[in-house]
Parts: structure tokens; sequence; C-alpha cells
């Protein structure tokens, strides 16, 4: 079966382009999602406008914040709350999966204690995350380039956390374009570790733009590996354009469709 594609639309659409019309011309293409980051005020008509043209929303921010996030144990009762919330939202809309943070690295933390913080945290609300279907994808970042002190800037660290939490909803936001950056080894970590992963973001690496000859990574190679591992969640293109949006979305689309 081939990938299901989103569009990450809080990055991608120009401001001229209506909401409406850009998620009529996206269901058009044949994408399969919308996403979005925090839910806002336009969140209502997001979902009404996605129900109408038959789109999922693939993922929802389900806690603040990127910087302050699970390896602070002092962090854990707001985020728990938060998630919490989230997790119904989730549930009640049927976004599969919520975006988590580990946090920015603490001063004085050694690698382990921040692993063990940040598996405690999620250990609070998988149970309840396994309850109502919904997944915790924590994202992983890179630390050269857009989130310096980011600590989930790894697959390892990120997939050791996965591994200790050991619950069917807690698994990764493999972010292509920031894993790139950090580490490379994309296709062998993605197909060796799909059962951790619940969700994909991309972007050309340098300067995350479009999948075009100025940019390193084969999409189309790394989309047909993740179709052939039986991978059942979304791959949500989260990059700016560079000219047209359509055009840009279409070539993406056709890319990414193995």
């Amino acid at each position: 079966m081939s990938v299901k594609q989103s569009v990450c639309y809080p990055m991608m659409k120009p401001e001229s382009i209506p909401l409406d019309a850009f998620v009529a011309e996206v269901k058009a293409m044949g994408f399969a999602a919308i996403e979005l980051w925090k839910p806002g005020g336009d969140f209502e008509e997001v979902i009404e406008l996605a129900e109408a043209h038959d789109l999922a929303i693939a993922t929802i921010s389900g806690h603040d914040s990127l910087a302050v996030g699970l390896n602070d144990p002092s962090q854990h009762d707001r985020i728990e709350a938060e998630l919490h919330a989230s997790i119904d939202l989730a549930a009640e809309v049927g976004v599969p999966g919520l975006i988590c943070f580990s946090g920015n690295r603490r001063e004085g933390v050694s690698k382990e204690d921040s692993i063990a913080a940040t598996v405690e945290g999620l250990r609070r609300v998988a149970p309840y995350a396994e309850q109502r279907g919904v997944n915790l994808n924590m994202e992983l970042l890179n630390t050269k380039v857009d989130h310096p002190g980011y600590e989930c800037d790894h697959s390892a660290w990120g997939l050791e956390v996965c591994r200790r939490v050991n619950s069917p909803n807690v698994k990764l936001l493999y972010d292509i374009y920031h894993m790139q950056i950090m580490e490379g080894d994309i296709i062998r970590t993605i197909t060796e570790n799909m059962q951790w992963i619940g969700h994909f973001h991309t972007a050309g690496v340098p300067g995350r733009h479009d999948f075009d000859d100025t940019q390193e990574l084969n999409y189309r190679g790394i989309c047909r590996a993740i179709s052939a591992s039986g991978y059942k969640f979304y791959v949500g293109h989260e990059y700016k354009p560079k000219g047209d949006i359509y055009d840009s979305l279409r070539r993406t689309f056709e890319i990414c469709d193995q």
C-alpha cells in the first residue's frame, strides 16, 4: 500500500490562499490528511473542512513546550494534564497521534537521568493513551541548525526512551530532515525500528525546501522503504516551498507515492 501523505498546512499554506481552497486542492492532489501544530482559533474550521473533503487530521501538538518538556520532572504534572486533555481531543476528532517533546538539555543533568525522567513522564500518561487509542510521538529534532540544546536529537536517545516505556502507544515522530542533519543512515534506521515510529516529517536537506536536485535525500527510495515495511500511519510534509505551493506539492506527492 502506498504511504499515506499529509500536508503541514501552518508551514506550507500561503496567507493569500483561503484555507478552504487550500484543503480542497490538497485533497484533489491525492493527499490523505492535513496536520497542524498547536490547535488554535481556526481548529474547528480545520476539522470541518477536513471532514468535508474526507481528509484525516494526521497529528497535533500534545503539550507545551519544545524547550521545557518531558525530561524535567518538575514539569510532569503540567504535561500530564495537558496530554490528558489533548488525548481526549484527539480521540474525539480522530487524530491518531500527538507530538511530544523531550525539552532542552538541563545543565548538570546526565544523559541517563534525562532518559529516566522522560520515561517516567511518559509512563504516567501511556495507559490513558492506550485506553483512548492515541499515540504519543516524541519528536526527533536537530541541534546543529534549528533547535540548539534540544535533548532528543538522535534516534538512539529516543528509541531508548520508547523501549523503556514499552507501550504500543509511545513512539517517535521521526523527522527525516532533522535526522539527516544529525546522523544520516535514514533507511536502515527506520526499517529496523519501524515499530517505534508513529509519524514522519519530511523536508529537503539542506535548506528545508522542496525535494529537488539541490538537496541530498532520495525521498522516492525512503518512501518506498516505508511502504514496504507495512507502516500504517502518516508521512507529513513540513517544508518551505521555493515557488508555487501547488506545483511543489504535486511534485512531492508524486515522488512519495510509493
